[in-house]
């Protein structure tokens, strides 16, 4: 208990006082005693709420370790808790500022429900559009979901709770995750599902990673020495502990030999099953003080042994300031995706039929499993249309279960605003990327008789339109938390000016995606084939000059911009300097030309030289910028060396070629005009 030793030194000292049972009992979760423990101080029963839980030592004074769900607020169904909007919703923003505080009120709020270890957040990147957990994820870029996951790690670990960095590695699907097999060859591993979870380590610092259900390449991700030990301990530097996922640990010896350091939710492999492996020597004493270490030095380093939880499960931890910033996110993640002939900002007055279930009786606020969470409240659209709209104009409503009375009830309106809906969950991926039920013909219906109509989408990830060019507007408000309604609102009527951008490509058919054959997703006898390697999300459309139908990066605003001066403060680099730790930095010149203050997002995009095998350009930064209008700022972006690097698996080494690299700036994917080159030298 002496603070003034550093936190290895402190769990050593505690290492070398503990039993074989007690390591092994830091070595698991428990459920509910099976009998009446011998030793009531040694056990305890796990408290009421949390989805996992390690109880205290009380004889060597090690506190309990309580686990918790969540990634859009406390889960588990705690009550007193904030609906936040789903992660993929916080992304849009471009705003790492703004993750880092949804990290920050999600922490505060696991930390006072007595949360010490926060299941959050999940970082996949996102290969399959029909992910069911897409609305979970960031989006479908490497860096992008790592700068994220860096900021919203930080925050949650601000307040007391250890992060936890999940699912790894390659839980890119739902369908038969227990057993699915992700069959990727390791330079896609390095390039494309690995950076998130090294940002969350490196610039991060997460204290705990949670490997997934799926195996990689044949082995179960629980015992999978190359994706625990090479690259998550040797290559990585990671210092904290590898927990399974939910059931996810396949066997005792293979999992604890191979980098597991504690089985959830249970003891089924890692409890008596492992001693008896250790008495066997089938599993070294050494190993056993490895994976405790793990546990033990995090614990330290984050003060669980100096400080107890702000509160237990039956804490209220609302407050309105987490009201304000739940409605905040929903505002800076909703997206403008058309706006034909100025629909868009509404006029005060104007009289607007809300249709759709999701619009009034069953607003879709959230998506489900593990990350649900009981809001306590949620404003619908219909709600916060008619609050906003006030008593000069008139809002009807409509629930689209039948489209010709819909169709009647938006001819009577001047504006028709049409939300739709996706039920996306864990456990299942979507079918298809089409809208269930029958809201593409409720949308056409609608715009059949009212050509200002305007399409809301709450969904987790991208859908297919085939009336988008039927209608006059298009929104994508993803799943947005208790302040649905109110959000949108301010969005609507201009309260807002909208500066999200898509951290996902939308496609334009069901066949028009990297994964469209069977053998990739959901796969075939078991095995899920990479075979689009390096080329996921918009880097696909890019090397097969396919169109989508919203690029990857787009966002309007009700403002324009100008971006003009691409200045490179050096073009010249030698491989060995970018090896080492230098950036290449540049200054791009904004102008807010329209009309209104707003804001937005300067993208930078890397082109590799063809011999290299990269895909036509990959995001290397990105910076957001909030101009008044009329206007100019500059901004400044770097790129450091991973961005010019290549995986070579043949040296398991990344590498920096010789050659002439492309500097593409632009605000989306697909709208790059501002072009420059670097070049590098052996």
């Amino acid at each position: 208990m002496n603070r003034s030793l550093s936190a290895k030194k402190r769990a050593n000292l505690l290492i070398a006082a503990m039993t074989l049972d007690d390591k092994i009992a830091m070595l698991h979760g428990v459920t509910a005693p099976k009998k009446k423990p011998a030793n009531a101080y040694d056990f305890a029963p796990p408290p009421v709420g949390y989805v996992g839980y390690v109880p205290p030592n009380l004889r060597l004074g090690i506190p309990a370790l309580t686990l918790a769900d969540g990634r859009a607020g406390v889960g588990n169904k705690a009550k007193d808790v904030t609906l936040l909007p789903a992660p993929i919703a916080a992304a849009s923003s471009w705003d790492p500022a703004l993750l880092h505080e949804f990290g920050r009120v999600l922490g505060e709020e696991e930390w006072g429900k007595g949360t010490n270890v926060a299941l959050s957040p999940s970082i996949d990147v996102v290969r399959v559009p029909e992910w069911g957990r897409t609305f979970e994820s960031y989006g479908e870029d490497p860096y992008f979901n790592g700068v994220m996951a860096a900021a919203e790690i930080q925050g949650i670990q601000s307040q007391g709770p250890i992060a936890n960095a999940n699912m790894y590695l390659t839980m890119n699907q739902e369908s038969d995750r227990f057993h699915e097999d992700s069959v990727v060859d390791e330079r896609t591993l390095q390039e494309i599902y690995l950076p998130p979870f090294a940002a969350a380590v490196r610039d991060g610092r997460v204290g705990t990673l949670m490997c997934a259900y799926v195996k990689t390449n044949g082995v179960y991700s629980c015992e999978n020495a190359q994706i625990l030990e090479d690259f998550l301990r040797k290559e990585l530097g990671f210092q904290g502990w590898v927990m399974s996922d939910w059931g996810a640990t396949h066997s005792t010896i293979d999992a604890a030999n191979n980098g597991l350091d504690q089985q959830m939710p249970d003891d089924s492999y890692f409890g008596a099953a492992l001693k008896a492996a250790v008495l066997a020597n089938r599993v070294s004493q050494a190993k056993i003080d490895e994976h405790v270490r793990h546990i033990l030095v995090t614990m330290f380093r984050f003060g669980l042994f100096d400080k107890a939880p702000g509160g237990n499960w039956m804490s209220n931890v609302r407050s309105p300031q987490h009201d304000e910033f739940s409605r905040h996110v929903a505002e800076q993640g909703t997206i403008l995706l058309k706006n034909a002939g100025g629909l868009l900002p509404l006029q005060q007055g104007t009289s607007i039929a809300v249709i759709g279930e999701a619009g009034k009786n069953q607003p879709k606020a959230e998506g489900g499993g593990s990350s649900g969470v009981v809001p306590p409240y949620v404003v619908s659209p219909w709600e916060g249309i008619g609050k906003r709209a006030g008593s000069g104009g008139a809002v009807s409503y409509d629930d689209g279960g039948d489209p010709a009375r819909a169709a009647q009830a938006a001819s009577n309106a001047h504006t028709a605003i049409v939300v739709v809906h996706t039920d996306e969950t864990e456990g299942s991926d979507r079918p298809n990327l089409q809208l269930p039920g029958n809201q593409d013909q409720l949308i056409e219906a609608v715009a059949k008789v009212n050509r200002r109509t305007l399409v809301v989408l709450d969904t987790g990830g991208p859908v297919l339109m085939p009336w988008a060019d039927r209608v006059a507007g298009i929104v994508e408000a993803w799943y947005p938390g208790q302040e649905d309604g109110n959000a949108l609102a301010a969005v609507l009527f201009g309260d807002v000016n909208p500066s999200a951008r898509l951290p996902l490509t939308f496609p334009r058919t069901a066949a028009a995606i990297p994964t469209s054959r069977k053998v990739q997703w959901p796969g075939v006898s078991g095995h899920s084939m990479y075979s689009e390697r390096l080329n996921v999300g918009y880097r696909w459309y890019d090397a097969t000059g396919t169109k989508p139908l919203f690029p990857f990066g787009f966002g309007l605003s009700y403002t324009k911009f100008q971006l003009s001066h691409l200045s490179i403060k050096r073009d010249r680099f030698s491989a060995e300097e970018l090896s080492n730790g230098a950036t290449a930095s540049m200054t791009i010149s904004v102008t807010n030309t329209g009309a209104r203050d707003g804001a937005e997002v300067v993208q930078l995009y890397v082109a590799h030289p063809a011999v290299n095998g990269e895909p036509p350009h990959q995001l290397g930064s990105f910076g957001k910028v909030w101009l008044r209008r009329g206007e100019t700022k500059p901004v400044n972006l770097s790129v450091d060396g991973r961005a010019f690097s290549i995986y070579d698996p043949a040296g398991h080494q990344w590498t920096i070629e010789p050659g002439a690299y492309g500097i593409l700036v632009g605000t989306s994917s697909r709208d790059l005009p501002l072009k420059a080159t670097i070049t590098i030298q052996k």
